[in-house]
């Protein structure tokens, strides 16, 4: 079948930059889907977008639908005839739909009888004819959360549609979408070209729009050129650009022909904390600031323009015009803001409501610090310093500086702490509460840290869960899942000896009394932060039988419930895993049906088969050597040396009937299988394992 490389453009008014690259994706996984329900081939489609066009190229698509043959089945053949062989209403009927005559039906036996039957070769559908209902389609499916109308028209998209361009090879497909007819001209850059471009062909609309209009259109293309570009800038400087995924993007979705430059400022700003000065030349000026070789702030900075001017320099000095009050600003505030101690600002905390039924941020604050005091007492910490960050940890919110740039809470926080000569620890754990922040993001250093962080996250959890406010779908206004998930971590990879229950249970009673409704709420809290773990760990490659049979045990402290995930995992490996998880089946089984209590302890003498003696003996001999290392919380090994037991396992399953006649000796077996099932389900259900 013929093929050819379709082009479609839609050519807009500036769109907004944050989400211009999803806008371009959605465009064109929508008309993907479409081709494909449509029954159309093709090889590969791309999409591309700058800030005034989003569209895509598809490669090799089939010039039609392929011609196919569909069965249409009627009525069966007793129902389709009378008792004298005539065609009854339903059979002329069902004729007639099909346009054909009941002379004309085929038959199709089957085991369950007789059909009519209509074979219908349907033609396919040429690519002209298919292409204005499949881009309308994709167009359609576009999220866009405000859409706006312009002009007299009735349409509406994310910003005003001036031109569509749908090429297939060399020709114009007729369409009109958005009240715009479709052509073979699109637009240039804004400044540098000379209005409308005509395409001869779609295989030459990327180079075409380059050469001619002055626009990199593939947004990869233009995002690779641009972290080039200032990456030499930088280094022409002998300095390192500060460059970060989501502004190089938001930077590549505002220019279609980047031209880099460098800007200074003076030495005078770097007074100010590099962090507030990052924030706000990253943030309100989208530059890239320039770090030396060891990490320290210079007064430079990098930014991208989207045209190239005769006369450079006049564009760095208007830049440099525009990024000096911002910094003024900042040093302003940090002026400002010293001159006040952070001890100072803890009775304002008393004006910010945290939430309704739960407070200030001056009653969370203190409930912070009796939590983060316990917590640093059970890692060996200086209590009195973890209450006293905690007291701390809210008031720069409450500084001008943050509330001019709120992502320095808790950077700012430190530097003044410094300023106060509070102790180094406290100073450090204000900026480590919020740590990790994202997903991958550093975890606290210090000790002091790790117990504001976790303390803070776990008074959130307890106290949202505790008015009925747990996170439904996709609301999470408190952030609960990532608090839970930022706790774990910390308590994980920093392998520290705490129990989220005893936790959330401290946790609990630092609220007044009937402040909390849910009396439930530290199981709540407990399922709710276990159940993370189960997307956590299968990002990481764990299967789902592995992470359910340690959820069975309901492992409270994190950094245990992980030494056993690592455990069961490795043994799941081992040769005699997939028997032993069968075993334990068998005995979950076998003992689910026990009416009654079973001994507690095994009677030797009621054991007279060789296979229920030696499983006795080995099960004596593996209690003595895993229990020490179920207690030093070494379950791999303990699983290691429990899986000895497959031979002695087996062999019992084989020879011995555990529900014989004898009550006594029934009893007795049933306790041999309870300590077998108790010593393989300390660590997890090995049952689950498949």
């Amino acid at each position: 079948m013929n093929t050819e490389n379709l082009l479609v453009e839609l050519g807009t008014e500036e769109l907004p930059p944050k989400a211009l690259p999803k806008l371009a994706s959605s465009f064109c996984s929508g008309f993907e889907t479409a081709l494909k329900k449509a029954g159309l081939g093709f090889a590969t489609i791309n999409w591309f977008a700058s800030p005034r066009r989003i569209g895509f190229i598809v490669e090799a698509l089939e010039a039609s639908q392929a011609d196919r043959v569909e069965e249409k089945r009627g009525p069966s053949v007793s129902v389709a005839f009378d008792d004298s062989g005539e065609p009854t209403k339903a059979a002329l009927g069902w004729a007639r739909g099909n346009g054909i005559t009941i002379d004309q039906a085929e038959r199709l036996k089957t085991d369950k009888g007789e059909w009519l039957l209509h074979r219908a070769e349907i033609k396919g559908a040429a690519v002209e004819q298919l292409l204005p209902e499949l881009i309308a389609q994709a167009v359609k499916q576009i999220p866009i959360p405000k859409p706006m109308r312009w002009g007299a028209y009735d349409t509406e998209f994310i910003r005003p549609v001036h031109t569509l361009t749908i090429l297939y090879g060399a020709d114009v497909i007729d369409a009109t979408v958005l009240g715009v007819k479709s052509d073979r001209v699109v637009q240039g850059h804004r400044f540098h070209s000379e209005g409308l471009i005509s395409i001869a062909h779609a295989d030459e609309y990327l180079a075409t729009l380059e050469t001619e209009g002055k626009v990199i259109a593939d947004f990869a293309v233009r995002k690779a050129a641009i972290k080039q570009q200032v990456e030499a800038a930088a280094t022409a400087e002998n300095g390192v650009a500060d460059i970060d995924e989501e502004l190089l993007d938001e930077v590549t979705a505002l220019v279609e022909w980047p031209v880099t430059l460098v800007g200074s400022f003076e030495n005078d700003f770097l007074e100010v904390p590099k962090e507030a000065l990052i924030y706000t030349m990253k943030d309100n000026q989208k530059y890239f600031p320039m770090l030396s070789k060891d990490g320290e702030l210079m007064p430079r900075f990098i930014f991208v323009s989207n045209i190239e001017s005769k006369d450079p320099a006049q564009v760095v000095s208007g830049n440099e015009k525009v990024v000096r009050p911002r910094l003024a600003d900042a040093r302003f505030f940090l002026e400002t803001d010293k001159k006040k101690s952070l001890e100072s600002r803890i009775a304002s905390l008393a004006t910010v409501v945290f939430q309704q039924k739960l407070g200030t941020l001056k009653d969370k604050s203190e409930r912070v610090a009796l939590l983060a005091g316990h917590i640093a007492e059970a890692l060996g910490a200086n209590k009195l310093e973890a209450e006293r960050a905690a007291l701390l940890a809210k008031t720069d919110l409450m500084t001008e500086m943050v509330m001019e740039f709120p992502d320095v809470q808790g950077i700012m926080g430190m530097h003044y702490a410094r300023n106060d000569n509070e102790p180094e620890a406290v100073a450090v754990a204000l900026n480590e509460q919020y740590m990790p922040r994202f997903s991958g993001d550093q975890l606290p250093a210090s000790d002091i840290g790790c117990a504001l962080a976790i303390a803070e996250k776990v008074d959130t959890l307890v106290g949202i869960f505790g008015i009925g406010q747990a996170p439904k779908g996709d609301k999470d206004p408190f952030a609960l899942r990532r608090a839970a998930i930022g706790a774990l971590r910390i308590m994980v990879e920093k392998s520290l000896p705490l129990d989220l229950a005893e936790l959330a249970s401290f946790a609990q009673g630092n609220f007044s009394a009937g402040q909390l409704a849910n009396d439930d709420v530290v199981d709540d809290v407990v399922d709710f932060a276990l159940g993370r773990f189960r997307t956590w760990y299968q990002e990481q490659g764990i299967t789902a039988d592995v992470i359910q049979a340690v959820l069975a045990k309901r492992p409270t402290r994190p950094a245990d419930f992980d030494a056993r995930i690592k455990a069961v995992s490795h043994f799941k490996t081992l040769p005699q895993a997939s028997e032993l998880a069968a075993a334990n089946k068998r005995v979950g089984n076998i003992l689910a049906k026990v009416e009654g209590e079973i001994a507690g302890s095994i009677n030797t003498s009621l054991l007279t088969e060789a296979a229920e003696i030696a499983l006795a003996n080995e099960i004596q001999s593996a209690q003595s050597k895993v229990q020490p290392l179920f207690v030093a919380g070494d379950y791999q090994q303990a699983l290691v040396e429990l899986a000895s037991l497959h031979t002695a396992i087996n062999a019992f399953f084989d020879d011995v009937m555990v529900n014989v006649d004898d009550s006594a000796v029934r009893a007795n077996r049933q306790s041999l299988l309870q300590h077998l099932h108790l010593v393989f389900g300390h660590t997890a259900d090995i049952s689950l394992l498949q």
